[in-house]
């Protein structure tokens, strides 16, 4: 099974480390191979270093691909990772 999501970080930092190591503890719960593509670059979504390589900022676009039998809960849940509040309240 595969699934994808494609959304907009609406993260005013973007994808930096914090949000980065979210998403990375988030993927590893599921058992679906995870890919994170930018524009041509394509990397692993259980790799810190490779959504680091992305330098995703505010207003970039990514598509998430899952593929594996919980493909679909891992696309949903981390797309809501993403485009929820991941800043830390001031």
């Amino acid at each position: 099974m595969e699934a994808r999501g494609e959304i907009v970080i609406k993260n005013r930092t973007g994808l930096h480390a914090r949000p980065a190591a979210l998403f990375v503890q988030v993927a590893n719960k599921f058992e679906s191979d995870i890919v994170i593509i930018k524009e041509d670059q394509e990397v692993n979504g259980k790799s810190i270093m490779g959504i680091l390589m992305l330098a995703a900022e505010k207003g970039s676009k990514i598509t998430i691909i899952a593929k594996g039998k919980d493909a679909e809960s891992a696309v949903k849940e981390l797309s809501d990772l993403l485009t929820g509040d991941m800043e830390p309240e001031q």
